[in-house]
Protein backbone atom coordinates (compact mmCIF):
# COMPACT_ATOMS: atom_id res chain seq x y z
CA UNK A 1 0.00 0.00 0.00
CA UNK A 2 1.63 3.22 -1.18
CA UNK A 3 -1.27 5.58 -0.44
CA UNK A 4 -2.94 6.47 2.82
CA UNK A 5 -4.31 3.49 4.70
CA UNK A 6 -7.91 3.94 5.89
CA UNK A 7 -8.17 4.74 9.58
CA UNK A 8 -11.91 4.43 10.29
CA UNK A 9 -14.46 1.70 9.52
CA UNK A 10 -16.30 3.92 7.05
CA UNK A 11 -13.07 4.65 5.19
CA UNK A 12 -12.51 0.90 4.89
CA UNK A 13 -16.06 0.47 3.57
CA UNK A 14 -15.50 3.17 0.96
CA UNK A 15 -12.12 1.71 -0.02
CA UNK A 16 -13.69 -1.72 -0.51
CA UNK A 17 -16.46 -0.32 -2.71
CA UNK A 18 -14.14 1.98 -4.63
CA UNK A 19 -11.69 -0.85 -5.29
CA UNK A 20 -14.33 -3.03 -6.95
CA UNK A 21 -15.86 -0.07 -8.77
CA UNK A 22 -12.40 0.64 -10.18
CA UNK A 23 -12.07 -3.00 -11.24
CA UNK A 24 -15.52 -3.63 -12.76
CA UNK A 25 -18.22 -1.72 -14.54
CA UNK A 26 -21.44 -2.48 -12.67
CA UNK A 27 -22.73 -4.85 -15.33
CA UNK A 28 -19.43 -6.72 -15.35
CA UNK A 29 -19.47 -7.64 -11.67
CA UNK A 30 -18.98 -11.41 -11.68
CA UNK A 31 -20.85 -13.39 -12.83
CA UNK A 32 -21.23 -10.70 -15.51
CA UNK A 33 -24.65 -9.60 -16.74
CA UNK A 34 -26.58 -11.89 -14.40
CA UNK A 35 -29.26 -11.24 -11.82
CA UNK A 36 -27.48 -12.97 -8.99
CA UNK A 37 -27.05 -12.80 -5.24
CA UNK A 38 -23.25 -12.43 -5.51
CA UNK A 39 -23.66 -8.96 -6.97
CA UNK A 40 -26.69 -8.37 -4.78
CA UNK A 41 -24.78 -8.94 -1.55
CA UNK A 42 -22.01 -6.56 -2.57
CA UNK A 43 -24.44 -3.92 -3.77
CA UNK A 44 -26.60 -4.23 -0.66
CA UNK A 45 -23.46 -3.44 1.31
CA UNK A 46 -22.89 -0.47 -0.97
CA UNK A 47 -26.49 0.64 -0.45
CA UNK A 48 -25.95 0.61 3.32
CA UNK A 49 -22.89 2.81 2.75
CA UNK A 50 -24.91 5.15 0.54
CA UNK A 51 -27.76 5.29 3.07
CA UNK A 52 -25.36 6.36 5.80
CA UNK A 53 -23.26 8.84 3.80
CA UNK A 54 -25.31 9.78 0.71
CA UNK A 55 -22.54 9.76 -1.89
CA UNK A 56 -24.52 9.43 -5.11
CA UNK A 57 -21.77 7.65 -7.05
CA UNK A 58 -22.69 4.58 -5.02
CA UNK A 59 -26.42 4.64 -5.74
CA UNK A 60 -25.66 5.44 -9.38
CA UNK A 61 -23.46 2.34 -9.60
CA UNK A 62 -26.25 0.22 -8.09
CA UNK A 63 -28.71 1.62 -10.61
CA UNK A 64 -26.27 0.87 -13.43
CA UNK A 65 -26.20 -2.79 -12.37
CA UNK A 66 -30.00 -3.04 -12.20
CA UNK A 67 -30.57 -1.14 -15.44
CA UNK A 68 -28.13 -3.44 -17.23
CA UNK A 69 -30.60 -6.27 -16.58
CA UNK A 70 -34.09 -4.80 -16.11
CA UNK A 71 -35.64 -3.16 -19.18
CA UNK A 72 -38.08 -0.24 -19.23
CA UNK A 73 -41.04 -2.63 -18.89
CA UNK A 74 -39.68 -4.44 -15.85
CA UNK A 75 -38.64 -7.49 -17.85
CA UNK A 76 -35.50 -9.36 -16.82
CA UNK A 77 -34.09 -12.87 -16.75
CA UNK A 78 -33.79 -14.55 -13.37
CA UNK A 79 -33.76 -18.11 -12.07
CA UNK A 80 -37.39 -18.90 -11.24
CA UNK A 81 -36.87 -21.92 -9.02
CA UNK A 82 -34.61 -20.73 -6.24
CA UNK A 83 -34.50 -18.38 -3.26
CA UNK A 84 -31.10 -17.04 -4.32
CA UNK A 85 -32.72 -15.18 -7.22
CA UNK A 86 -34.76 -13.03 -4.85
CA UNK A 87 -31.87 -11.45 -2.94
CA UNK A 88 -30.87 -8.77 -5.47
CA UNK A 89 -34.48 -7.62 -5.44
CA UNK A 90 -33.62 -5.71 -2.27
CA UNK A 91 -32.04 -3.11 -4.56
CA UNK A 92 -35.31 -2.33 -6.34
CA UNK A 93 -37.20 -0.52 -3.59
CA UNK A 94 -34.87 2.42 -3.18
CA UNK A 95 -34.54 2.83 -6.94
CA UNK A 96 -38.32 2.94 -7.32
CA UNK A 97 -38.61 5.51 -4.55
CA UNK A 98 -35.82 7.69 -5.95
CA UNK A 99 -36.79 7.60 -9.62
CA UNK A 100 -40.51 6.88 -9.59
CA UNK A 101 -39.95 4.47 -12.48
CA UNK A 102 -42.59 1.75 -12.50
CA UNK A 103 -40.19 -0.81 -13.95
CA UNK A 104 -38.56 -1.32 -10.57
CA UNK A 105 -41.88 -2.10 -8.89
CA UNK A 106 -42.84 -4.47 -11.71
CA UNK A 107 -39.53 -6.31 -11.30
CA UNK A 108 -40.12 -6.53 -7.54
CA UNK A 109 -43.62 -7.93 -8.13
CA UNK A 110 -42.16 -10.66 -10.33
CA UNK A 111 -39.78 -11.72 -7.58
CA UNK A 112 -42.58 -11.58 -5.03
CA UNK A 113 -44.67 -13.84 -7.27
CA UNK A 114 -41.75 -16.27 -7.58
CA UNK A 115 -42.31 -17.02 -3.90
CA UNK A 116 -45.83 -18.22 -4.71
CA UNK A 117 -44.50 -20.88 -7.06
CA UNK A 118 -41.79 -22.41 -4.86
CA UNK A 119 -42.05 -25.96 -3.65
CA UNK A 120 -42.39 -26.35 0.11
CA UNK A 121 -41.86 -28.87 2.86
CA UNK A 122 -44.84 -30.45 4.59
CA UNK A 123 -44.95 -27.52 7.04
CA UNK A 124 -44.56 -24.78 4.45
CA UNK A 125 -40.79 -24.30 4.45
CA UNK A 126 -39.38 -23.10 1.13
CA UNK A 127 -37.17 -25.57 -0.71
CA UNK A 128 -33.88 -23.74 -1.27
CA UNK A 129 -33.94 -24.66 -4.96
CA UNK A 130 -35.98 -27.10 -7.00
CA UNK A 131 -32.89 -29.24 -7.50
CA UNK A 132 -32.45 -29.41 -3.71
CA UNK A 133 -35.77 -31.11 -3.13
CA UNK A 134 -37.20 -31.09 0.40
CA UNK A 135 -34.26 -29.06 1.71
CA UNK A 136 -34.20 -25.86 3.73
CA UNK A 137 -30.85 -24.01 3.92
CA UNK A 138 -29.96 -21.24 6.35
CA UNK A 139 -28.90 -19.15 3.35
CA UNK A 140 -32.50 -18.90 2.18
CA UNK A 141 -33.71 -16.95 5.19
CA UNK A 142 -31.60 -13.99 4.09
CA UNK A 143 -31.97 -14.54 0.36
CA UNK A 144 -35.76 -14.15 0.40
CA UNK A 145 -36.59 -12.94 3.90
CA UNK A 146 -35.21 -9.41 3.83
CA UNK A 147 -36.71 -8.77 0.39
CA UNK A 148 -40.06 -10.06 1.63
CA UNK A 149 -40.16 -7.75 4.65
CA UNK A 150 -39.15 -4.76 2.56
CA UNK A 151 -41.87 -5.63 0.06
CA UNK A 152 -44.43 -5.97 2.86
CA UNK A 153 -43.50 -2.54 4.20
CA UNK A 154 -43.28 -0.67 0.91
CA UNK A 155 -46.13 -2.23 -1.06
CA UNK A 156 -48.50 -3.27 1.71
CA UNK A 157 -48.34 -7.06 1.65
CA UNK A 158 -48.35 -7.97 5.37
CA UNK A 159 -48.93 -11.68 4.76
CA UNK A 160 -45.26 -11.86 3.77
CA UNK A 161 -44.26 -11.05 7.36
CA UNK A 162 -46.00 -14.15 8.66
CA UNK A 163 -44.38 -16.25 5.95
CA UNK A 164 -40.89 -14.98 6.75
CA UNK A 165 -41.29 -15.57 10.47
CA UNK A 166 -42.61 -19.07 9.75
CA UNK A 167 -39.48 -19.85 7.73
CA UNK A 168 -37.26 -18.76 10.60
CA UNK A 169 -39.29 -20.79 13.11
CA UNK A 170 -38.91 -23.93 11.00
CA UNK A 171 -35.16 -23.45 10.74
CA UNK A 172 -34.86 -23.10 14.50
CA UNK A 173 -37.15 -26.08 15.05
CA UNK A 174 -35.22 -28.46 12.82
CA UNK A 175 -31.71 -27.04 12.43
CA UNK A 176 -30.69 -25.59 15.80
CA UNK A 177 -28.29 -27.54 18.00
CA UNK A 178 -29.11 -26.85 21.64
CA UNK A 179 -25.64 -27.78 22.87
CA UNK A 180 -23.71 -25.20 20.83
CA UNK A 181 -26.50 -22.72 20.12
CA UNK A 182 -25.54 -22.88 16.43
CA UNK A 183 -27.62 -24.03 13.46
CA UNK A 184 -26.69 -26.66 10.89
CA UNK A 185 -26.27 -25.49 7.31
CA UNK A 186 -29.14 -27.49 5.85
CA UNK A 187 -32.05 -29.78 6.69
CA UNK A 188 -33.50 -32.48 4.44
CA UNK A 189 -37.04 -33.43 5.35
CA UNK A 190 -36.84 -36.52 3.15
CA UNK A 191 -33.56 -37.78 4.72
CA UNK A 192 -32.37 -38.74 1.23
CA UNK A 193 -29.20 -36.67 0.92
CA UNK A 194 -25.92 -38.43 1.71
CA UNK A 195 -25.14 -35.79 4.32
CA UNK A 196 -28.54 -36.05 5.99
CA UNK A 197 -28.63 -37.33 9.57
CA UNK A 198 -31.10 -40.24 9.48
CA UNK A 199 -32.71 -39.10 12.73
CA UNK A 200 -32.75 -35.32 12.40
CA UNK A 201 -32.35 -34.72 8.66
CA UNK A 202 -29.64 -32.13 9.36
CA UNK A 203 -26.34 -31.71 7.56
CA UNK A 204 -23.45 -32.51 9.92
CA UNK A 205 -21.57 -29.21 10.26
CA UNK A 206 -21.90 -25.57 11.29
CA UNK A 207 -20.65 -23.67 8.26
CA UNK A 208 -19.47 -20.13 8.81
CA UNK A 209 -21.13 -18.26 5.96
CA UNK A 210 -24.47 -20.03 6.30
CA UNK A 211 -24.55 -18.95 9.94
CA UNK A 212 -23.58 -15.49 8.75
CA UNK A 213 -26.59 -15.32 6.44
CA UNK A 214 -28.80 -16.36 9.33
CA UNK A 215 -27.41 -13.65 11.61
CA UNK A 216 -27.66 -11.05 8.87
CA UNK A 217 -31.29 -12.00 8.32
CA UNK A 218 -32.26 -11.82 11.99
CA UNK A 219 -30.50 -8.46 12.39
CA UNK A 220 -32.25 -6.89 9.43
CA UNK A 221 -35.62 -8.42 10.31
CA UNK A 222 -35.51 -6.36 13.50
CA UNK A 223 -34.90 -3.27 11.37
CA UNK A 224 -37.90 -4.06 9.19
CA UNK A 225 -40.58 -5.43 11.50
CA UNK A 226 -43.00 -2.79 12.81
CA UNK A 227 -42.33 -1.72 16.39
CA UNK A 228 -45.72 -3.09 17.41
CA UNK A 229 -45.18 -6.54 15.89
CA UNK A 230 -45.58 -9.18 18.61
CA UNK A 231 -42.88 -11.30 16.98
CA UNK A 232 -40.15 -8.81 17.88
CA UNK A 233 -39.66 -10.12 21.42
CA UNK A 234 -39.10 -13.70 20.31
CA UNK A 235 -36.85 -12.63 17.46
CA UNK A 236 -34.79 -10.49 19.81
CA UNK A 237 -34.35 -13.41 22.17
CA UNK A 238 -33.31 -15.65 19.28
CA UNK A 239 -30.71 -13.13 18.10
CA UNK A 240 -29.39 -12.66 21.65
CA UNK A 241 -28.83 -16.39 22.05
CA UNK A 242 -27.25 -16.62 18.62
CA UNK A 243 -24.81 -13.80 19.34
CA UNK A 244 -23.85 -15.48 22.62
CA UNK A 245 -23.03 -18.64 20.66
CA UNK A 246 -20.98 -16.76 18.07
CA UNK A 247 -18.90 -15.04 20.73
CA UNK A 248 -18.11 -18.40 22.34
CA UNK A 249 -16.56 -19.65 19.09
CA UNK A 250 -14.57 -16.53 18.14
CA UNK A 251 -10.86 -17.29 17.77
CA UNK A 252 -9.19 -15.49 20.69
CA UNK A 253 -5.98 -14.79 18.79
CA UNK A 254 -7.16 -13.49 15.41
CA UNK A 255 -10.65 -12.33 16.36
CA UNK A 256 -12.02 -14.21 13.34
CA UNK A 257 -14.10 -17.37 13.01
CA UNK A 258 -13.31 -20.73 11.43
CA UNK A 259 -14.78 -22.17 8.25
CA UNK A 260 -16.38 -24.90 10.37
CA UNK A 261 -17.23 -22.72 13.32
CA UNK A 262 -17.03 -25.13 16.24
CA UNK A 263 -13.92 -27.05 15.17
CA UNK A 264 -11.14 -24.50 15.41
CA UNK A 265 -9.03 -27.16 17.13
CA UNK A 266 -8.77 -29.19 13.92
CA UNK A 267 -5.41 -28.61 12.21
CA UNK A 268 -6.89 -28.39 8.69
CA UNK A 269 -9.65 -25.94 9.61
CA UNK A 270 -9.06 -22.33 8.55
CA UNK A 271 -10.17 -18.80 9.35
CA UNK A 272 -12.76 -17.67 6.80
CA UNK A 273 -13.39 -13.99 6.15
CA UNK A 274 -16.89 -13.71 4.67
CA UNK A 275 -18.49 -15.45 7.63
CA UNK A 276 -16.32 -13.44 10.02
CA UNK A 277 -17.52 -10.21 8.39
CA UNK A 278 -21.15 -11.26 8.73
CA UNK A 279 -20.62 -12.18 12.38
CA UNK A 280 -19.08 -8.78 13.12
CA UNK A 281 -22.10 -7.15 11.47
CA UNK A 282 -24.55 -9.33 13.39
CA UNK A 283 -22.94 -8.71 16.78
CA UNK A 284 -22.69 -4.96 16.15
CA UNK A 285 -26.34 -4.83 15.10
CA UNK A 286 -27.42 -6.76 18.18
CA UNK A 287 -25.56 -4.24 20.35
CA UNK A 288 -27.31 -1.41 18.51
CA UNK A 289 -30.70 -3.07 18.98
CA UNK A 290 -29.94 -3.30 22.71
CA UNK A 291 -30.59 -7.01 22.96
CA UNK A 292 -27.21 -8.54 23.87
CA UNK A 293 -26.60 -10.37 27.14
CA UNK A 294 -23.58 -8.20 27.96
CA UNK A 295 -23.03 -5.04 25.91
CA UNK A 296 -19.40 -4.68 26.97
CA UNK A 297 -18.53 -8.25 25.99
CA UNK A 298 -20.41 -8.08 22.69
CA UNK A 299 -18.90 -4.73 21.73
CA UNK A 300 -15.42 -6.05 22.48
CA UNK A 301 -16.08 -9.13 20.33
CA UNK A 302 -17.27 -7.01 17.42
CA UNK A 303 -14.21 -4.74 17.72
CA UNK A 304 -11.84 -7.69 17.90
CA UNK A 305 -13.41 -9.24 14.81
CA UNK A 306 -13.27 -5.95 12.91
CA UNK A 307 -9.63 -5.38 13.84
CA UNK A 308 -8.79 -8.95 12.84
CA UNK A 309 -10.31 -8.40 9.41
CA UNK A 310 -8.41 -5.15 8.89
CA UNK A 311 -5.16 -6.91 9.80
CA UNK A 312 -5.41 -9.42 6.95
CA UNK A 313 -6.46 -7.03 4.16
CA UNK A 314 -4.04 -6.95 1.25
CA UNK A 315 -3.40 -4.52 -1.63
CA UNK A 316 -2.78 -4.86 -5.35
CA UNK A 317 -0.38 -2.79 -7.46
CA UNK A 318 -3.05 -0.14 -8.02
CA UNK A 319 -3.61 0.24 -4.26
CA UNK A 320 -6.95 -1.53 -4.51
CA UNK A 321 -8.16 -3.44 -1.49
CA UNK A 322 -8.02 -7.24 -1.53
CA UNK A 323 -9.91 -9.38 0.98
CA UNK A 324 -8.40 -12.89 1.08
CA UNK A 325 -9.57 -16.27 2.38
CA UNK A 326 -13.16 -16.15 1.15
CA UNK A 327 -14.80 -19.54 0.65
CA UNK A 328 -16.38 -19.93 -2.77
CA UNK A 329 -20.07 -20.83 -3.11
CA UNK A 330 -20.71 -24.03 -1.21
CA UNK A 331 -23.45 -26.63 -0.86
CA UNK A 332 -24.18 -28.58 2.30
CA UNK A 333 -21.80 -31.43 2.98
CA UNK A 334 -19.46 -33.10 5.44
CA UNK A 335 -16.44 -31.64 7.24
CA UNK A 336 -14.00 -32.49 4.45
CA UNK A 337 -16.18 -30.83 1.83
CA UNK A 338 -16.08 -27.51 3.67
CA UNK A 339 -12.42 -27.65 4.58
CA UNK A 340 -11.29 -28.42 1.03
CA UNK A 341 -13.35 -25.71 -0.65
CA UNK A 342 -11.15 -23.23 -2.54
CA UNK A 343 -10.27 -19.91 -0.92
CA UNK A 344 -10.46 -16.88 -3.21
CA UNK A 345 -9.76 -13.16 -3.00
CA UNK A 346 -12.31 -10.37 -3.43
CA UNK A 347 -15.22 -12.70 -4.07
CA UNK A 348 -18.35 -10.57 -3.78
CA UNK A 349 -19.66 -12.72 -0.91
CA UNK A 350 -16.77 -11.44 1.16
CA UNK A 351 -16.36 -7.85 0.00
CA UNK A 352 -20.06 -7.16 0.38
CA UNK A 353 -20.01 -8.59 3.89
CA UNK A 354 -16.93 -6.52 4.72
CA UNK A 355 -18.69 -3.33 3.63
CA UNK A 356 -21.71 -4.20 5.78
CA UNK A 357 -19.50 -4.92 8.79
CA UNK A 358 -17.56 -1.68 8.41
CA UNK A 359 -20.67 0.49 8.02
CA UNK A 360 -22.10 -1.03 11.17
CA UNK A 361 -18.86 -0.76 13.10
CA UNK A 362 -18.57 2.95 12.28
CA UNK A 363 -21.70 3.72 14.23
CA UNK A 364 -20.75 1.33 17.04
CA UNK A 365 -17.30 2.86 17.48
CA UNK A 366 -18.64 6.41 17.36
CA UNK A 367 -21.10 5.79 20.20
Amino acid sequence: MTGRIPTTPIEWAKKACDSLMDTYRAGELPPAHRWHYHQGVFLCGMELLWSAYQEDRYINYIQEYVDNLVDEYGNFYFARDELDAVQAGQLLFNLHQRTGKLKYRIAAEKLRNLLLTLNKTSEGGYWHKDKYANQMWLDGLYMAGVFSLKYANVYGDPSLRDTVLHQEMLMRKYMKDETTGLLYHAWDESRRMPWSNPETGCSPEFWSRALGWYGLALSQFLDLLPASDPARAGLSSTLRDFVDALIRYQDPVSGLWYQVVDKGHEPDNWLETSGSCLFVYTIAKAVKHGIVSDAEVATAAARKGYEGLIQIIQWDEQDRLILPDICIGTSAGDYESYITRPKVKNDLHGVGALVMACVEMESLIQE
